[in-house]
């Protein structure tokens, strides 16, 4: 078996535990070097985590011809650039959620990649997780029976005034960077997962608002949406709520399946007054089961579940969701701009 070698293009935050060390304990595979544009954190990193060199130039990395494959982890308004210069070197890349700032990127991306004969993943890691793994088993082998609908809803307060700072925001909620708020950050998961579970989304509409004034994207949507297999979809998410509630319902005609997309908590099966609870941790990494369907993939054994086409599905259902938001969205007056 080939030891495939990884650059890292951004080594932030994500790359610490949740993917940075996948890439050096995946079976087989071996994180060679890592690029931040601040060299002092690119630097700190690589002491850290072992990693033989740094840098602070992305080309050092997508051009370097000891290094097989490029795992993109910047913000979003980057990554089409990223991936494209990655296809011109010839490089597979994995690259982050959300894929890209909307559909035609996504588009973009799929289409260098394609031409330059290169495989495209998206970290949609949830595919790979056993925990989540287990809910795709339970629908499958019909443990509710066949499935009517799925409902979805997050709710969390705003956070504290620094990140509410409409003069600095985050870039999770600045759209130019992230292509929407925190329902794109992190509810995309979700939307991506019940494409791997029930088929691709053929339609979807939703309502968005910025009620809180706390910055200028989206912090309150609905949303419904059809999968072309028949199931039913809709959610509720709210950025600027009372607390912190985050859980998906699957109704089937004999029971429900309830699991979180956020939190590592058990797996609950309702069938009438019987609630049956599947405990399954999540690793210390939680990339690593994607990284490592990767590296099989590239060294011919079975395949990685997240594509560069499976994850513009997602991004397209979200363009769909917040269509009119984005086509008008401005802040609003009615709410103090700050908690």
């Amino acid at each position: 078996m080939k030891t495939i070698r990884w650059g890292i293009v951004g080594c932030g935050d994500v790359t610490e535990v949740k993917s940075g060390p996948g890439f050096y304990k995946a079976e087989h595979s071996r994180l060679l070097a890592v690029m931040r544009r601040d060299g002092a954190r690119a630097a700190d990193f690589a002491r850290r985590h072992g990693v033989p060199r740094w840098h602070d130039d992305a080309d050092a990395i997508i051009r370097a011809p000891d290094i097989d494959a490029v795992y993109v982890a910047t913000t979003p308004d980057t990554h089409c650039d990223y991936v494209l210069r990655c296809a011109a070197a010839g490089k597979p890349v994995l690259v982050e959620k959300p894929m890209a700032l909307d559909a035609a990127q996504c588009d973009a991306m799929i289409a260098a990649c394609r031409s330059a004969g290169i495989p495209l993943w998206v970290a949609y890691y949830r595919r790979a997780l056993p925990r989540f793994l287990k809910v795709r088993e339970l629908v499958d082998g019909g443990a509710i029976g066949p499935v009517r609908m799925v409902v979805s809803r997050q709710f969390q307060p705003l956070r504290d005034p620094a990140q509410a700072n409409p003069g600095s925001p985050p870039w999770r909620v600045d759209a130019s960077l992230s292509g929407g708020g925190l329902f794109v950050d992190m509810m995309t998961h979700t939307l991506d997962f019940l494409d791997y579970v029930f088929g691709p989304i053929e339609a979807a509409h939703g309502f968005a608002a910025n009620r809180a004034g706390a910055y200028r994207a989206e912090d309150t949507v609905t949303a419904a949406y059809r999968f072309a297999s028949g199931v039913h979809g809709s959610g509720a998410f709210c950025y600027a709520a009372d607390r912190d509630e985050e859980m998906n319902e699957i109704v089937g005609a004999q029971g429900r399946i309830l699991f979180s997309t956020t939190r590592a908590v058990p797996i609950r099966v309702l069938r009438g007054d019987s609630v049956e609870t599947i405990p399954v941790d999540d690793p210390p990494h939680v990339h690593q089961p994607l990284i490592q369907s990767i590296v099989d993939e590239l060294n011919g054994r079975g395949a990685c579940a997240s594509t560069g086409e499976s994850a513009a599905r997602t991004t397209r259902v979200v363009d769909a969701i917040l269509r009119d938001y984005r086509a008008g969205s401005r802040p609003r007056t009615d709410a103090p701009r700050s908690r």
